[in-house]
């Protein structure tokens, strides 16, 4: 599997490096498998820091042998059990499992706002499951331990 990072340095051995803010499945090292996210990423944190160069760096992982001796959280589709833990993660409320990966779709500004609509109490669940699925989400796979890390080999990058 490809996977992506949009930064503005180049990221060629990844750490976990504590955030200050709650993202969609908490703390971790977030890759994207789809390109044109991660282009986006990169440009937007360049914007937002003023320093280094929109840089896209390039991944590679050998899913089927991380997935078996990692633990895996996968939420295949953008359901109840994702939504809980998204909302949880973006509000730092999660006490669940700590795992090693976790794979599942994306929320990106738009689907944010729709989860911030439900956090909020505008939107009740049914409501931002059935808004989420018309949406076209991307996958991320967030690299959350440091012995995830070891089966992520960077495999170059591109200024974008």
């Amino acid at each position: 599997m490809i996977l992506y990072h949009g930064s503005n340095v180049i990221v060629e051995q990844p750490k976990l490096i504590r955030q200050n803010r709650y993202l969609d499945f908490g703390f971790g090292f977030y890759t994207t498998t789809n390109r044109d996210q991660a282009v986006n990423f990169a440009q937007k944190v360049t914007d937002r820091r003023k320093t280094g160069a929109a840089t896209l760096n390039i991944y590679s992982v050998e899913e089927a042998v991380a997935f078996k001796e990692c633990s895996l959280l996968r939420f295949d589709s953008p359901d109840e059990a994702w939504l809980d833990f998204v909302a949880e993660n973006r509000q730092g409320t999660y006490q669940g499992k700590q795992h090693d990966l976790i794979y599942g779709a994306v929320a990106n500004d738009d689907v944010y706002r729709t989860i911030t609509l439900y956090m909020t109490g505008v939107l009740d669940k049914e409501q931002t499951l059935a808004a989420l699925k018309i949406r076209k989400l991307f996958n991320q796979l967030v690299f959350a331990t440091e012995k995830s890390l070891q089966y992520l080999h960077f495999e170059g990058r591109e200024l974008v």
